[in-house]
């Protein structure tokens, strides 16, 4: 399989979660927290990162409705996903967020990392899972295509 270099971003109106991947594609792992300040601070924050993991693409979690509708949230999430891709020049894919939170929260009061007062530990749980989820769909679609070779890699 090709090696690739994502961030997995979980986008709020005060903090941004980020999560990176190994080259492999195969695990996801938070990162940092970035606290909103301004779009420039966010950008800079964000190109960073970009440069130290050679990142490839963003993989944006999009805060869906429970009906499938995109609400407001997501509106705001997609509107700063597209100011974003414009100054930074990657690409980016969305993946459906719904309840990740809730399960960001599960799995850090199992892990005993679970604190009410550190919401950016939340975030970038939230971006790991939004960053796995996409990990392991990529990789179950380049293993579903017949065409795709595995003595090349």
């Amino acid at each position: 399989m090709e090696r690739i270099s994502a961030l997995g971003l979980d986008v709020g109106k005060k903090r941004i979660g980020v999560a990176g991947c190994d080259g492999t594609g195969l695990i996801a792992t938070g990162l940092t927290t970035i606290h909103r300040t301004s779009f420039q601070a966010d950008i800079e924050q964000l190109q960073k990162l970009i440069k130290e993991r050679e990142a490839q693409v963003l993989v944006v979690g999009l805060p869906y409705n429970m009906d499938g509708s995109l609400g407001f949230q997501a509106k705001q999430v997609k509107k700063f996903t597209r100011r974003i891709c414009q100054t930074l020049q990657l690409p980016v894919e969305y993946v459906d967020e719904r309840l990740t939170s809730i399960e960001a929260t599960a799995q850090l009061k199992t892990q005993k990392r679970f604190s009410t007062w550190d919401k950016g530990a939340i975030d970038r749980q939230a971006a790991k899972i939004i960053l796995q989820q996409w990990l392991d769909c990529r990789r179950s679609r380049v293993g579903n295509n017949s065409e795709f070779d595995l003595s090349d890699t």
